[in-house]
């Protein structure tokens, strides 16, 4: 796991050292093991490298071939690298290193930009073609390592952090209006904007190409997609289990390869339960860890918010090693600032306690396994899915979920939201239009309700999903930390989207007959359905205790509801209804308030909408002139 930065200049114009070290200097958090600088001519490719395979000089970056026609600046983990490597010498290539990085160089070398097609794993690199005179980029299929790129004025840059990319001096800094305006509709993003006007995120399972020797403009290709087959395993739902089974097992078990000390989230739910049972099987004295949460000041639902208890549980009974960090209210004001600067790509809700929990995990592994994926591609939120089940096709279906999915501020309020100059620049775009983008590659029909619970496990893995893996990343790399997510294995995504979503989630047959004026239905419909990830809490339990395999979700939240009314408050007022706020060069201060008394009254809970609102104050303090 490292930080990579390239650039390329169009015009011919030599790349200098001076702007490498300044690029690859802005990331030196995601390698703090060692650097290295590649110039060729126009191009020219930076590396910070977090050591976790051969941690000897061989493993070095940017990395070449032996002749130095391909030089690669690469950052992931392709979880396959030995067997691709074995195949490789098959054919002839000869290796210098134990690293995954010099596969990569083979790799293309032997299958040319085809080669992303092979590798299973998390990765995003730059790779440079001499004899081609060829810049290629890739993303793995899931988006778990993020690849950030600018084109403009004879200039392409890239880097896996925004922050490196704003060091070129002619990279301006300046808000990108419709990305803020999918910020705050959805909470993320769902294109591939960012709030940095001119930078773009690669989406995942995608390559980018800058040809110099014909055509240089960036070409954007898309190399996969989840491939949802309207449960085409045709396997009975125990022969289901049985094989989802194994294939865990194997996933976790390929992703323990390190020279470096490995360590797991825990939550005390199943995901992360069953991929700390598989590890324990394998090293010795596993290290874990928890966040948990002050509740002397939390009321009602928030009140099961700690999930120390459960996950103290397991880690007794797996006999990890297992270390916890509480928190305060107070810990969310004293890391806003730092937290936005890492983050820089502002996306889903209060991650705050994640960074405290890579923090702590930190200080004794260099890798830590997360049960990321789990929930999107096994159904983990049932009661989401409730408002398309009985939709009268496609575009009734993408209406609905597009009202579920306007998370902060509805369309109606947005005139209100933005102050003047804003919507003048926003114009006619709408955020509807994007939402219904995320669809335009779907293969599926809208017909039936296991149709409709496919699309939406389809469009969370590629927005919901992907904002999560985007935040994980930066947070823990902000401690030099690297996180693996095992249920992003492609054998195991390959299966889950082929099963049928009668095995995820449970009575889909009793929804379609719901009478649309019964009172009430909602609360019928989310009981009916509460029972997410039938199939894989089937697999799981037999590695780990029956109660936990069938616990219901909970997810790693902070009772900030009760904070931003109490402990927290003061904080908040001080930021946000102060009429000099950075924000309000965007938004309408009237709005603000209103949201503010609203939540403090205790009329509606707006925590997510003032989480953004904080968020982007610290985000404008920290990235714009």
């Amino acid at each position: 796991m490292c930080g990579i930065v390239g650039v390329c200049n169009l015009n011919g114009e030599p790349v200098g050292h001076p702007l490498l070290q300044r690029m690859t200097d802005a990331v030196a958090h995601r390698g703090p093991d060692g650097e290295g600088h590649y110039a060729d001519g126009p191009v020219g490719l930076g590396h910070r490298r977090l050591a976790i395979i051969d941690l000897s000089p061989a493993g070095r970056q940017p990395m070449a071939n032996e002749t130095g026609d391909v030089v690669v600046t690469y950052n992931g983990e392709i979880y396959n690298f030995q067997e691709l490597r074995v195949a490789l010498e098959a054919r002839g290539h000869r290796f210098h290193s134990r690293t995954d990085t010099e596969v990569v160089v083979h790799a293309y070398e032997e299958w040319g930009e085809a080669c992303v097609e092979r590798f299973n794993g998390m990765f995003a690199f730059a790779l440079w073609d001499r004899p081609r005179r060829r810049l290629f980029l890739a993303r793995d299929r899931y988006g778990v390592k993020p690849l950030y790129w600018y084109a403009q004025h004879d200039l392409v840059v890239c880097a896996s952090e925004i922050k490196a990319i704003l060091q070129h001096p002619r990279v301006r800094r300046a808000v990108s209006y419709p990305a803020l305006n999918e910020y705050f509709t959805f909470q993320n993003i769902f294109s591939d904007l960012t709030l940095f006007d001119g930078i773009r995120l690669l989406p995942p399972g995608c390559t980018l190409v800058v040809d110099l020797a014909d055509d240089p403009r960036p070409v954007v290709q898309r190399y996969w997609d989840y491939p949802f087959s309207d449960g085409a395993c045709g396997l009975p739902e125990d022969e289901c289990a049985e094989r989802l089974y194994h294939l865990l097992l194997q996933a976790v078990t390929r992703q323990l390869v390190s020279d470096v000390p490995v360590g797991s989230y825990l939550s005390g739910g199943v995901d992360s339960g069953f991929i700390t049972a598989v590890g324990v099987r394998h090293l010795p004295r596993l290290a874990t860890f928890t966040g948990g949460f002050d509740l002397s000041s939390a009321s009602g639902l928030e009140m099961a918010f700690d999930e120390r208890r459960n996950a103290e549980m397991l880690a007794n009974l797996l006999k990890t090693e297992h270390y916890e960090v509480v928190l305060h209210a107070g810990d969310m004001e004293w890391v806003l600032p730092k937290l936005i600067y890492h983050l820089e790509d502002l996306r889903v809700g209060q991650c705050y306690p994640n960074y405290y929990v890579a923090r702590l995990a930190s200080k004794f592994v260099k890798v830590v396994l997360s049960g990321a994926g789990g929930d999107e591609l096994f159904g983990g939120y049932p009661w989401r899915y409730y408002r398309g089940l009985t939709s009268a096709g496609r575009d009734d279906y993408l209406r609905r979920y597009y009202d579920f999915w306007q998370r902060l501020v509805p369309d109606q309020d947005k005139p209100a939201l933005f102050n003047g100059a804003t919507n003048r620049e926003l114009g006619e775009h709408s955020t509807a239009e994007v939402f219904r983008d995320v669809f335009r590659a779907w293969p599926g029909d809208f017909e039936r309700p296991e149709h409709y619970v496919d699309a939406s496990l389809y469009f969370e893995l590629k927005t919901f999903l992907h904002g999560l893996l985007v935040v994980e990343d930066k947070l823990s790399m902000a401690h030099g930390l690297e996180t693996r997510v095992p249920f992003l294995d492609d054998d195991l995504v390959a299966f889950a989207v082929s099963l049928p979503a009668r095995y995820k989630l449970r009575e889909l047959g009793q929804i379609v007959h719901i009478d649309e004026n019964e009172l009430g239905k909602r609360l019928r419909v989310e009981r009916a359905t509460n029972e997410g990830k039938a199939v894989l809490r089937r697999a799981l339990a037999r590695l780990i205790p029956r109660e936990v395999a069938e616990r219901a979700k909970q997810g790693f939240s902070a009772p900030d509801a009760s904070w931003f009314r109490g402990e927290s408050i003061d904080y908040i007022n001080r930021l946000l209804r102060d009429p000099k706020a950075r924000i309000y060069d965007y938004l309408q201060p009237s709005y603000v308030a209103g949201v503010l008394d609203e939540h403090c009254a205790g009329r509606v809970n707006r925590r997510l909408l003032i989480w953004s609102l904080l968020s982007f104050e610290w985000w404008c303090r920290a990235f714009l002139p």
